[in-house]
């Protein structure tokens, strides 16, 4: 009986987010995103919870060149971008090919098109920087003549891991769980997939190699390295960006010129600098627009020995 009514309360709870979602993707585009900013001034008064978190990080960063006064109001305009995002990702629901110029346009899309071409798929090395879920529904709803896998890690809640599914997947996405993902990172290679990669967040110290992430050692996963250097598969550095009109703009690098010395330990870790070095590269230049509230630096390099 109490599991019966644990999955009416789950039940309940994922159809009111649902309806509440598509709800928002009523509201047009422009008027969404002004509410959210009025939503972020709001929330960017205080700093507790969460955004007490994203200034902390903010500190680590920034501290040393900014003023506490500087690292508040750039605290504020990393809440005022979330914010409307939480009015911008359900837009999904109404993302078509007619309308899709009114959320993003892209930039050197030659290169993903390039990569695909030599037939070994493609790695596209992102992070949860400006709208990683519009950009996401966006490349596979323009670039439809090539399956597409996203890796990425469950929610807790049942509830909006259901919602994110139904996003995710709109436009036929293949949604890869982050445990275990090699393998079907290997079949997507031979299946000439486009596989989104967000490496900008904390691993444990197994899964990952401590290299620099903006100034400070960080745990980072070594797994997209490992695979590029087996398979030879192609690393397309891709990032949306806000626009002043509040559009994005989703920028395709160069294919990422791999370190290969022959020493595939020092190998690993020499790449996985490198793509932090190009996620950092974006971080820098709009700090607002990384998603500051995870801990990014919670897996430490040492262990300290506990004090007598």
């Amino acid at each position: 009986m109490r599991l019966e009514k644990n999955e009416m309360f789950l039940a309940a709870v994922s159809l009111i987010l649902n309806g509440l979602v598509r709800l928002l993707a009523l509201i047009p585009i422009r008027a969404g995103q002004f509410l959210g900013r009025v939503l972020g001034r709001f929330l960017g008064i205080s700093a507790v919870g969460p955004l007490k978190s994203s200034l902390n990080g903010l500190r680590m960063v920034f501290g040393n060149r900014m003023s506490e006064k500087e690292l508040r109001r750039l605290n504020r305009r990393v809440v005022l971008h979330f914010a409307q995002m939480l009015f911008e990702v359900p837009h999904i629901f109404k993302l078509n090919l007619n309308n899709l110029h009114r959320y993003v346009y892209f930039e050197n899309e030659e290169a993903l098109v390039e990569a695909l071409a030599r037939g070994k798929g493609c790695f596209i090395l992102t992070g949860h920087f400006g709208n990683w879920e519009l950009m996401s529904a966006a490349v596979t709803l323009r670039f439809q003549t090539s399956g597409i896998a996203v890796v990425a890690r469950p929610a807790d809640f049942v509830p909006v891991e259901e919602l994110l599914i139904c996003l995710r997947t709109r436009f036929g996405t293949e949604i890869i769980p982050k445990k275990k993902a090699m393998k079907k990172l290997l079949m997507g290679t031979r299946k000439n997939k486009t596989m989104g990669i967000l490496l900008d967040q904390n691993v444990d110290w197994y899964e990952g190699v401590f290299v620099p992430f903006l100034g400070q050692p960080a745990c980072t996963n070594k797994g997209l390295a490992l695979i590029a250097m087996k398979t030879g598969t192609p690393v397309i550095p891709t990032f949306s960006v806000r626009q002043p009109d509040g559009r994005y703009r989703v920028v395709f690098e160069e294919e990422v010129d791999l370190i290969r010395s022959g020493n595939k330990l020092s190998d690993t870790e020499e790449n996985t600098a490198l793509f932090n070095r190009i996620i950092n590269k974006y971080i820098y230049w709009y700090p607002e627009q990384w998603f500051w509230f995870h801990k990014r630096w919670k897996t430490r390099p040492f262990c300290p020995f506990p004090q007598k």
